[in-house]
């Protein structure tokens, strides 16, 4: 692994190791409902307040270890770029708080929807603020997407909210990172330790209010809390290293493994009640991502 701080030239090229890693990455999000699940009797505050303080130690050691600290400084003589970061910041702090909510409410299948929906919402973002402009196939594939949630809409009486937030802050999210001058792993680095005031303010709030399940809980509560530096930060530093080393089209195929996986614990383990209708819209969707994806392949062929 390079141990200079500019990050090396994308290849339009798979490798075994990228592929091992992305697979690694995604993985370990399809199996996070079930970790999530266990800390779904703590606030969904409070264990975003230690997602994001435990990460900071993991991503600060996985820099020193690569000896990727240089951008970090020149990040912080920046104002611009800590101003783009606390913006990105702030959209994965709306990202996690939902998903962690969404799956204490038993509500994991929503949060499959909103991941299933949200590379298709990435092209829309990419036609309407880059002026990209759309082929066919995508314009089907998200009219597709369009007219499932339609009828989630009209079947619950409302949107779908928990999915499209997650959907919107995701794909925002993605879109700004990229305009961060510095590597994935830095980046998240500086993200969550811009958040760490806000995050440990709160923690000792509820520490000193007798809410808090670090101090004044269960060991296995004390446990669950620590780790979660690793399983944040852990899979996001895994898939920037992965990603790199894999063609576009290859990750995209590939990020369907997570919101399938969340998918079928939703359904078979946690047992959430799977109606005609948002099985209907399911099928939608997935037939919006299989267009999407044939596209993706055949444009990657013809390179």
């Amino acid at each position: 692994m390079a141990t200079t701080d500019a990050p090396a030239p994308a290849k339009n090229e798979d490798s075994a190791r990228g592929f091992a890693f992305a697979l690694t990455a995604y993985l370990l999000w399809g199996f996070l409902p079930i970790y999530m699940k266990a800390v779904a009797h703590m606030s969904p505050f409070e264990v975003l307040a230690h997602r994001v303080v435990w990460s900071v130690p993991v991503a600060g050691i996985v820099l020193l270890i690569l000896r990727r600290t240089s951008e970090l400084k020149a990040a912080f003589r920046s104002p611009r770029t800590l101003m783009m970061a606390g913006m990105t910041a702030a959209l994965i702090t709306v990202n996690w708080g939902v998903y962690v909510w969404a799956i204490s409410v038993d509500r994991a299948l929503d949060t499959a929807l909103g991941y299933f929906i949200n590379p298709l919402f990435s092209i829309f973002l990419a036609a309407v603020l880059l002026k990209e402009r759309l082929q066919p196939v995508q314009l089907i594939a998200i009219a597709l997407v369009v007219v499932a949630v339609a009828i989630l809409t009209y079947d619950a009486g409302g949107l779908p909210w928990a999915s499209l937030v997650l959907t919107v802050s995701w794909g925002f999210y993605a879109f700004f990172r990229k305009t961060l001058p510095v590597g994935p792993n830095q980046g998240f680095f500086l993200e969550v330790l811009i958040l760490t005031p806000f995050a440990l303010a709160y923690i000792v709030y509820a520490e000193m209010s007798g809410s808090g399940h670090l101090i004044h809980s269960s060991t296995s509560d004390t446990l669950l809390l620590a780790a979660t530096g690793v399983i944040t930060a852990g899979p996001l530093m895994i898939y920037a290293n992965g990603a790199k080393l894999l063609r576009l089209s290859t990750i995209g195929i590939m990020q369907y493994i997570a919101p399938t996986m969340i998918f079928l614990i939703a359904v078979f383990v946690f047992h959430e009640p799977l109606s005609m209708v948002k099985l209907g819209a399911f099928v939608l969707i997935w037939s919006a991502l299989a267009i999407y994806s044939w596209s993706m392949l055949m444009q990657a062929r013809g390179n």
